[in-house]
């Protein structure tokens, strides 16, 4: 008889992937969810034929079957899962040397931007910010020293939008690593690696967790030589996820999908209800007519994701409205089955100056709503009296 995990999942559609990964059945007791493998050593049977496990922070077959699940899931080589999505992010920045310089999504996640200018500054590698929105900004920030290029879109937490093909392509041209946070759309709505880019990053701690109980990073990289670095930074530093952890998180994983779809419907008819409200300035959702990069999302993306942020109008009017909302939590972070309000200037970009977040066009009236799985009318609703308050 065919053992399921016989079965070649990478001919499946996503929503199957999602369930049948090839590690959901566990070989030795046919178990329906993979073990917790709580162990930090392995012992040795033979010392001439060391075994494939010695001790959990190189490798734990649990955390693996997470990995393998992820670069199944990005149609990449190999996964490597992080302790969180900061993680992650310094792991894949550390494929670069002292004196290297990379390129930057200029609104990029305010840790990484605190990382790259508070931390890997001090250990001389260089990073200049770009509107990346304009492919002549990116080529003309490229300098003799120039090694890599971080891209992020849908951008955070303004939704820009990154032509991904035509900067991996001519990344590529002139040799340079192209990295990218894909936390946004996760592997259901974009897959970088099959747009060119090298290296895919996730704060799994976001939509493919999806219930505000579990802190991860994951990294997919596209070619096993650049997989064979981030396995050993990974080993190097120790930055490794734990196996409770792992298992939880392909706990989540297979309700991505359907998660994924629902809130988008409500996120959909969310940012369409804010643009026609009086008291919202401004709206950014990809799924709205007239959004900037509109077209360009829909070549590269399956979907418009389930975050929405717009203007209030000014810092006090946000604030006051944080305080009015009943439903969604007031918290950092995005992409659980509740709806997340979160405040940029003090939460996820506080990190930057004043001034440098004015030039990212993130006010101090801006909000960003992740859509969870409550009822829309109940949501909108909720924002009515909030705003109206």
């Amino acid at each position: 008889m065919t053992h399921p995990n016989d079965r070649h999942a990478g001919d499946r559609e996503f929503a199957t992937k999602l369930i049948h990964f090839g590690a959901e059945i566990d070989e030795a007791t046919g178990a329906s969810s993979v073990p917790i493998y709580q162990a930090s050593t392995f012992h040795h049977f033979d010392l001439e034929q060391p075994p494939k496990h010695d001790y959990s922070r190189s490798g734990n077959p649990t955390r693996e079957a997470l990995e393998s699940y992820i670069a199944l899931l990005e149609g990449g080589t190999r996964g490597f899962a992080f302790s969180s999505g900061m993680s992650a992010i310094s792991t894949a920045f550390l494929l670069l040397s002292a004196g290297d310089h990379v390129i930057v999504t200029e609104d990029v996640y305010g840790g990484t931007y605190r990382l790259l200018t508070t931390v890997l500054n001090r250990l001389a590698i260089e990073s200049t910010f770009v509107d990346m929105t304009d492919f002549e900004q990116v080529v003309a920030a490229r300098r003799p020293n120039t090694k890599a290029l971080f891209m992020e879109t849908p951008s955070n937490p303004t939704l820009k939008i990154t032509d991904i093909r035509r900067i991996a392509a001519w990344a590529k041209e002139q040799e340079l690593l192209t990295m990218l946070d894909n936390t946004f759309m996760t592997p259901y709505h974009q897959r970088p690696i099959e747009l060119g880019v090298d290296l895919v990053i996730h704060s799994a701690t976001k939509f493919l967790g999806g219930h505000s109980d579990v802190l991860a990073g994951l990294i997919v990289t596209a070619d096993e030589a650049l997989g064979r670095r981030v396995k050993a930074l990974q080993n190097g530093l120790g930055t490794v996820l734990g196996t409770q952890e792992s298992w939880l998180l392909m706990r989540g994983m297979k309700t991505l999908q359907v998660r994924m779809e629902a809130s988008e419907r409500s996120a959909r008819k969310l940012a369409q209800w804010l643009s026609e409200h009086p008291g919202v300035a401004r709206v950014y959702y990809p799924g709205l007519d007239g959004h900037p990069g509109k077209e360009i999302h829909e070549r590269q993306s399956q979907g418009y994701g389930a975050v929405v942020s717009f203007d209030a109008g000014s810092g006090e009017k946000a604030r006051r409205l944080l305080g009015k909302v009943r439903i969604p939590i007031v918290a950092v972070s995005l992409g659980a089955v509740e709806s997340i309000l979160s405040y940029p200037a003090m939460m996820s970009h506080a990190a930057m100056p004043a001034e440098v977040r004015a030039a990212r066009g993130i006010t101090d009236g801006l909000v960003r709503y992740s859509v969870g799985l409550e009822d829309i009318d109940d949501l909108i609703r909720d924002l009515t009296q909030a705003l109206e308050a």
